[in-house]
């Protein structure tokens, strides 16, 4: 485990924490913002338009009206990258990750208009009378690169399980389990039955689910984050002073945060708003090749509506409810993960300004130095951290008790400890004050309202709605990837492994599958935003014959 987790911090260093990637994202959406005479505004209108279904021709082919492939795409998109991921986001960059979640979204608006027309262009029609489309078809029949096609495809499949899959029910378990009691095997077996009803029905069950179940998710999530943020209107203005104040210096260190670097801000906002939306990942364009829309460009203009609806409102609304509740900064009890612990040489004080920019530099540089071998002794669960200091969730964990996991005990002995790791740590529960993260802390935030601890209540029914609409539109992306892989006949032994880890990630670590997420969503995105700069002439071309026909 301790090489897997060193795998996934190393590919984490590289693909996430890199200026390369934000760049390359933000670069493109920009580029075709240019290129193309701003989209995102100009057809923002004429989107909403064609969501009513004036426009489409019963006669046309496809599986779903343009609303269906809307609400199927943003059932993909607005997930716990709203709930968990804002409030990762946060954790990891501070209130500025925010303001660079707004500009993946504003951007990304055009590189979702882009990849979907051409989806929609070059979507193929099955021997089953299904659409099929996606980047592998444009990458494939636009480039002739089916080599391209092909490790676009893989990486989806891979997406499919690490994004749009297991962060989903592993975040409900935990929130279940935490909220209701509800075990977390219990969780995942009834969910993955419910998945599997429903992905059985392909493209067209799904659709008529998530035409439903998004519009009231929404209503019922914004509602409740509206309650929260004026419970705490008098903290509105700050919140947006946070956010703008450190987009180009450092957030210092407050609270129980150590504090988080303008590049930390950059990337894991650009990350989570990326995960939020999925614009140039190439997720959502398999959902819209479904629709009936007629012309491709106009398919496109629809889908300009998802980074606005899922990150501009959604994830503002989240943003704005944990910062102005003031829970972001602050220690609360939970269970510690083992993966999120770790013990360093010292006695660190969060109150000094050193010490913190220290731990800080320790989490980015992953100075392994300071981290602590030896032996800790433990009398009645507490602790002796003589010239120790226990770290949990990135801040100095306090008034933590150790018990045997087998009986829930309390624990008198010795822990051995290991480049800062506790030895046999399956052994042994750690509970105690730390901050929060994920969905947690957001379930934390909505209770700081007149909701009081009601609020969680409405949090883990919001993540239940979310985390099951997110699952079912990926395991329709996924089953287009096998189709282009492998062909129509294994579409039915993919649906048994997606839910066969749908139920597997109900159970194991949570930090470790967020680590999967973040990791493969890059992976994915790469090949797809080279796709579409090399079509680029090519939508310049659609968008102006479209202008002529309009003229």
């Amino acid at each position: 485990m301790d090489t897997f987790t060193g795998v996934l911090e190393f590919l984490t260093y590289w693909l996430v924490d890199q200026y390369w990637f934000p760049a390359f994202l933000i670069g493109t959406g920009f580029f075709f913002t240019i290129y193309l005479g701003f989209p995102q505004l100009k057809y923002f209108k004429h989107g909403w338009r064609i969501l009513t279904g004036k426009y489409v021709k019963e006669d046309t082919e496809g599986d779903t009206t343009p609303f269906q492939a809307l609400t199927t795409a943003l059932s993909g998109t607005v997930g716990t990258g709203n709930i968990g991921g804002v409030a990762l986001a946060i954790f990891l960059g501070g209130p500025a990750a925010i303001f660079w979640m707004w500009v993946t979204a504003f951007l990304g608006m055009t590189t979702k208009f882009v990849e979907v027309t051409l989806s929609h262009k070059y979507r193929e029609k099955l021997p089953d009378g299904s659409m099929s489309g996606g980047p592998m078809y444009y990458i494939e029949n636009g480039l002739n690169m089916k080599w391209l096609a092909i490790v676009f495809s893989v990486c989806l499949l891979m997406m499919c399980l690490g994004t749009g899959n297991m962060p989903q029910i592993s975040s409900i378990s935990v929130v279940l389990l935490d909220t209701f009691n509800i075990p977390k095997i219990a969780t995942g077996l009834v969910l993955s039955v419910l998945v599997w009803l429903v992905i059985i029905g392909g493209i067209k069950r799904i659709a008529q689910i998530a035409s439903k179940l998004v519009p009231f998710m929404a209503f019922w999530y914004v509602v409740g984050g509206l309650a929260v943020i004026i419970s705490n209107y008098e903290n509105i203005i700050p919140s947006f002073q946070s956010i703008f104040i450190h987009i180009f210096t450092p957030t210092a260190a407050v609270g129980g945060f150590l504090g988080a670097s303008v590049a930390a801000a950059l990337t894991r906002g650009v990350n989570r708003g990326l995960y939020s939306n999925e614009a140039g990942q190439g997720s959502a364009p398999i959902a819209h090749a479904s629709s009936k829309t007629e012309n491709p460009i106009e398919e496109g203009m629809v889908s300009i509506l998802e980074p606005f609806i899922d990150t501009i409102i959604i994830c503002t609304l989240t943003g704005l409810v944990i910062l102005s509740s003031g829970v972001w900064n602050q220690k609360f009890e939970n269970k510690f993960e083992a993966s999120a612990m770790v013990f360093v040489d010292g006695t660190f004080s969060e109150v000094s300004q050193e010490d913190a920019t220290q731990l800080r530099n320790y989490y980015y540089g992953n100075n392994s130095e300071i981290e602590y071998t030896g032996t800790i002794e433990v009398v009645d669960g507490v602790l002796n951290l003589n010239k120790v200091t226990l770290l949990h969730n990135r801040s100095i964990a306090e008034n933590t008790l150790v018990y045997l996991s087998q009986d829930n005990s309390v624990f008198s002995g010795s822990l051995e400890v290991e480049d800062g790791r506790i030895k046999n740590i399956s052994d042994y529960t750690l509970r105690g004050e730390s901050l929060l993260l994920g969905a947690d802390l957001t379930g934390k935030a909505f209770t700081k309202s007149i909701f009081g601890d009601y609020g969680q209540y409405i949090v883990a029914i919001g993540l239940l709605l979310f985390a099951f609409s997110t699952v079912i539109a990926w395991s329709y992306y996924g089953d287009r990837a096998t189709v282009h892989l492998f062909g129509e006949g294994w579409v039915f032994w993919y649906r048994v492994i997606y839910v066969a880890a749908f139920f597997t990630a109900s159970v194991i670590d949570t930090k470790i599958v967020w680590d999967i997420a973040t990791v493969i969503g890059p992976i994915a995105t790469v090949p797809n935003l080279i796709a579409l700069i090399l079509l680029r002439k090519e939508i310049k071309q659609i968008d102006s014959e479209y202008q002529i026909k309009k003229l």
